[in-house]
């Protein structure tokens, strides 16, 4: 089906839709301040942009290669959600636990290159684009072939192009809000930033486990299902 500019906009904002509410850039801002909050403004702005850049790829890579890849690996999606799930639930669960002037589990000062070395986990994987973001980007990719039609010359290439802004755009408010998460923090006021942490961990802890149990949920009926005939 080609693509026209109604079909090409339309594509773009559903692609925004349903990765901006699981990506959730702003109410992770308070989360990765508090992970980096000993390194300077200028390293957690670099830490800003380097996280959405390796989360504009791992969103393209898995809506173009997820499905092949989870099948050459034998992986089923159940499974990473179920992985993921668990990581990122024991990622809100300590930060939700963390005493407020405790330090022993705040990243320690250090060097550009020591804050660059968590860039991608746990920052950008599972923290930002989580299993939740990936199955998106998958069902996307694999709805994108769907409505574009057989082959790549009906079209794919523009719907693809089209849900690749979209993800470029989501990545484009993590850059803002990441970079931008000092000063969050510093209009907010230590007890408005504790309390919007506080409240940001619990949603990430229930994220987690609701992405855990979806896992779960798919997987023991697949699993249980050949032994039930």
């Amino acid at each position: 089906m080609e693509l026209n500019a109604v079909d090409f906009i339309k594509t773009l904002g559903v692609t925004f839709a349903a990765l901006f509410p699981i990506v959730n850039p702003l109410g992770c801002a308070p989360i990765f301040f508090g992970l980096t909050r000993n390194y300077p403004q200028s390293a957690q702005r670099v830490l800003a942009h380097k996280i959405a850049a390796y989360g504009f790829v791992l969103l393209i890579v898995s809506s173009l290669f997820g499905s092949e890849i989870l099948a050459f690996f034998g992986i089923s999606l159940f499974v990473v959600q179920i992985a993921g799930g668990l990581v990122v639930a024991i990622t809100g669960w300590n930060l939700l636990n963390q005493p407020a002037d405790d330090s022993s589990q705040k990243v320690q000062p250090g060097t550009l290159e020591d804050a660059l070395q968590h860039a991608f986990f746990p920052l950008t994987l599972p923290l930002t684009v989580g299993p939740g973001g990936i199955s998106v980007a998958i069902t996307l990719g694999a709805h994108l072939r769907y409505q574009a039609g057989p082959g790549f010359e009906h079209g794919y290439p523009r719907h693809f192009i089209a849900a690749a802004g979209g993800m470029l755009l989501v990545c484009f408010l993590v850059v803002v809000c990441y970079g931008n998460a000092a000063r969050l923090v510093w209009i907010l006021g230590q007890s408005g930033t504790s309390i919007l942490t506080r409240l940001s961990a619990f949603i990430l802890l229930a994220i987690g486990i609701q992405i855990l149990w979806t896992g779960l949920s798919v997987g023991i009926p697949q699993m249980l299902g050949p032994a039930a005939h």
